[in-house]
């Protein structure tokens, strides 16, 4: 699995350097287009590329660019969603002549992989079809490679220093990790390349491929286990998660929603966590029963301090206990380490921390190397470790990172010099920016120099650094979302199909394959691990919901106000939730009807929903069904 790796990500970053040495106007200057709102001489500041600044963000609504500012250059502004922009280029006899005489024409995002394709590939366009999906697999790799091996670890600590209970880390901070390539490509997706149904149709096809693929999944494979799932916490979970889906249907229906719209929308799941804190408490010290909460129901024992009986068979032990050397540090995890990044320890090049109790890993494969090609210093592996720098030094040099396992001063110090830097060249991208953002890093970096151990993490003030591990984690989803719903939209261009079905589809699927195998695997392991992936199998969707699209409509009626902000008109979504809620009742009929136990019958017919919501959505795309809203 290492091997694969260390190949997959030096075919990346090979890919990478291509899309660098074919520079011209393939690549430009950061991934946000000018603003319509702002004056003429902001679309000025870069007579070299065109583009768009984090300061400048299109929160309107893209589709009006053309008409409601008509009098800014052509040139000097690109239309945020290439679907409209590029109509009719398959159709030219020159795909390349059209690019250049339609300048709106071209992808939102850092590389502009249209006029790569047409231009660059123009003579080889199978190795272009190539070149583009091996890039996406390296985007969504790197979008959960970025989650699992810190964002999540900035979590973790951030919950360990904040102290916070198991149940609020558990609602709170545990959904944000889980969920954070969803929620930041529903963002991307909204905010800036403009293509808000790609947006829509990802999170919620990826909630029907979790709730029917994965649950179904789950029940398949443990229907021989005779296996009960709580039946007051799965009715909860579900009866909150169909507010949020009837919420959204009405929002839908409506076409427009304001700010008190969007925060309520957001609110539900304030709600549901302040629900499940409650009863948690309720049960802790009214009742004195086992933890058993409905998001994370794992057994009270878990996080028990005076239970010593550990299960050395049981999944979750070994991950319960920490061994530091610093009053500072000795600090309990609020929850197990193994759950801040269950869901990408597929992407992760470290693996699941602190289990050293147990040789037996909890995926079900090793991701140790062969020793005796490592110990070669001219090896395969070694080679393209050395190939796949492109992709992982640019992150390691702008996040932090004080884990006791990968701490380095020397990195330390170059991550605090180099995390203002970027975040100049996003924000402005001038000159005096940068020179700010240089004095800024030269400041971060004296006070790390002066202050930090070679040997060991910083003892004090760890919590700036954990914020800042956190802070530029989002920055770089952000960057990687972007980038990804950017190509997704170029490829639903060059292949001539409806950029929503990539969402629905590809995006969707790419973003939920890390809950397909976690929650499989934890399934599988037995004990609370069913209850624990049953559970995560609504409450995450329903998070990513709440958060990626209520955030998302929240930014966009914010900057669109006073005026309500109209959604994107994509009929096919109101299919999308019918197939969602048809799963979801579906569940919970067969689940009360068998007296809350998951067999085949719950699984096949999962399944058959989903293949049938994906064979009409297909179908309807590519013309072979017709039916009122799809194309």
């Amino acid at each position: 699995m290492g091997r694969f790796r260390s190949i997959f990500n030096g075919l990346s970053a090979i890919v990478l350097l291509l899309f660098l040495y074919n520079r011209g106007d393939v690549l430009k200057s950061p991934f946000l287009h000018q603003n319509h709102k702002f004056s003429s001489n902001l679309a000025s500041k870069s007579s070299n590329f065109p583009h768009r600044i984090l300061s400048e963000l299109n929160l309107t609504n893209p589709t009006n660019i053309s008409i409601q500012n008509p009098q800014i250059d052509e040139n000097s502004v690109i239309l945020d969603n290439p679907s409209i922009a590029c109509s009719g280029i398959n159709d030219h006899s020159n795909p390349c002549e059209f690019l250049n005489s339609h300048p709106n024409c071209a992808s939102s995002g850092f590389i502009n992989y249209l006029k790569f394709f047409y231009c660059s590939c123009s003579n080889f366009p199978i190795l272009g079809y190539l070149i583009l999906f091996l890039w996406l697999a390296a985007l969504f790799y790197m979008l959960g490679n970025t989650a699992a091996d810190y964002f999540c670890c900035s979590l973790e600590k951030l919950s360990t220093l904040l102290k916070l209970p198991p149940t609020l880390a558990g609602v709170t901070l545990l959904p944000l990790g889980n969920g954070a390539p969803d929620v930041f490509a529903s963002i991307a997706a909204f905010m800036s390349t403009g293509a808000g149904e790609v947006g829509l149709n990802s999170v919620l096809g990826g909630a029907v491929f979790v709730t029917c693929i994965v649950v179904g999944a789950i029940s398949l494979s443990i229907s021989e286990k005779n296996v009960q799932i709580d039946k007051k916490c799965f009715i909860r979970d579900i009866s909150f998660f169909l507010l949020t889906l009837v919420s959204l249907g009405i929002i839908l229906f409506i076409g427009k929603v304001t700010v008190l719209g969007a925060v309520l929308f957001v609110s539900i799941y304030v709600l549901y966590a302040f629900t499940v804190a409650a009863n948690e408490i309720l049960r802790k010290h009214a009742k004195r029963l086992n933890l058993d909460s409905p998001l994370l129901p794992v057994a009270g024992s878990l996080f028990s301090h005076e239970n010593n009986n550990l299960d050395e068979g049981n999944v979750y032990s070994p991950l319960l206990l920490e061994h530091t050397d610093s009053d500072a540090n000795n600090l309990n995890p609020s929850l197990p380490q193994w759950m801040w990044a269950s869901n990408f320890a597929i992407y992760s090049n470290h693996g699941l921390r602190g289990g050293n109790l147990t040789d037996r890993p909890l995926w079900g494969w090793s991701d140790e190397r062969e020793e005796n090609n490592n110990n070669s210093p001219l090896s395969f592996a070694k080679f393209f470790l050395f190939m796949e720098m492109p992709l992982t030094v640019p992150r390691r040099l702008t996040i932090p990172l004080v884990e006791e396992e990968r701490w380095s001063k020397r990195y330390a110090i170059l991550s605090s010099f180099f995390a203002p830097l970027l975040i100049s060249f996003l924000w402005s991208n001038t000159f005096s920016s940068y020179i700010i953002g240089a004095l800024i890093g030269i400041l971060l970096s004296s006070l790390a120099y002066t202050y930090t151990s070679s040997e060991r993490p910083p003892r004090r003030f760890l919590l700036p650094w954990v914020l800042g591990g956190f802070f530029m984690s989002i920055i770089w989803f952000y960057i990687l979302a972007n980038e990804l719903v950017s190509l997704l939209v170029a490829l639903g261009v060059i292949i001539g199909i409806n950029p929503s079905i990539l969402g629905l589809t590809v995006l969707a699927w790419g973003n939920s394959m890390g809950d397909l195998v976690s929650n499989l695997a934890l399934s599988i392991n037995g004990g609370d691990g069913p209850q624990i992936a049953m559970s995560g199998c609504y409450a995450g969707p329903m998070f990513n919901i709440l958060a990626g699209l209520g955030v998302s409509l929240l930014l966009s009626a914010w900057s669109s106000g006073p005026s309500p902000y109209e959604l994107p008109g994509d009929g096919s979504v109101g299919y999308t939730l019918g197939f969602l809620i048809g799963g979801i009742v579906w569940s919970v009929v067969v689940l009360v009807r068998g007296d809350m136990r998951v067999g085949k019958v719950l699984g096949t017919g999962l399944v058959l929903i989903y293949v049938v919501f994906l064979g009409v959505r297909v179908g309807c795309a590519v013309g072979v069904l017709s039916l009122p809203g799809l194309s």
